[in-house]
């Protein structure tokens, strides 16, 4: 698991950079997937930035359990490769 520094200096880096399509696919698949059950308190973006799919990633991390683990690790390593 990512260490939380390293998460935030990731999305420091990520803030107001648009997320490739790769990345945003990851960031809509959880919405459609979890948004219901853990993503509840916000609100999707039609283009999401890097930040933006980094934090979705730590919510589903931290509500989502190990049903939504896997999806959480593939957005930060989208994200991490996008950076």
């Amino acid at each position: 698991m990512a260490d939380e520094r390293d998460i935030d200096a990731l999305k420091e880096l990520g803030a107001g950079r648009t997320a490739p399509e790769s990345v945003a696919a990851l960031y809509h698949q959880a919405f459609a997937e979890f948004g219901a059950k853990f993503l509840w308190s916000r609100k999707p973006s039609d283009r999401p930035t890097i930040a933006q799919a980094l934090v979705v990633a730590e919510s589903l991390r931290r509500e989502g359990g190990m049903q939504a683990r896997p999806l959480a690790a593939r957005i930060e390593e989208a994200c991490r490769a996008a950076l």
